[in-house]
């Protein structure tokens, strides 16, 4: 029974998610509007990214998140909005899908 639990477990997660809470610019391809907002986390398949408008499910968006670290250069990515949901506070939590990391 429990290694059944945790199978099921590591099935739903191949990644770790890596708390960041660090400023992240979204570029909305079609609209051609930038939006700052908080990355919250990070995996290898995702992020969750708070802003202060909602950003409809399935809009692509260019990220770039920077580097504290002069050595290494900003994350830049394609992702997709896969959830969006308000928060207590009126800002919107975006479930985002890494499509591509550019560069």
């Amino acid at each position: 029974m429990m290694q059944s639990i945790i199978r099921d477990y590591s099935e739903k997660r191949d990644f770790i998610r890596m708390k960041i809470d660090t400023t992240i610019t979204l570029n909305m391809k079609d609209q051609k509007k930038s939006v700052t907002g908080i990355c919250k986390d990070l995996s290898g398949t995702g992020m969750l990214i708070e802003v202060n408008e909602a950003i409809a499910e399935g809009t692509e968006l260019q990220t770039s998140l920077p580097s504290n670290n002069a050595a290494f250069p900003a994350l830049e990515t394609t992702v997709k909005v896969v959830r969006c949901s308000e928060t207590e506070n009126g800002n919107y939590l975006l479930g985002t899908e890494i499509l591509k990391v550019d560069g």
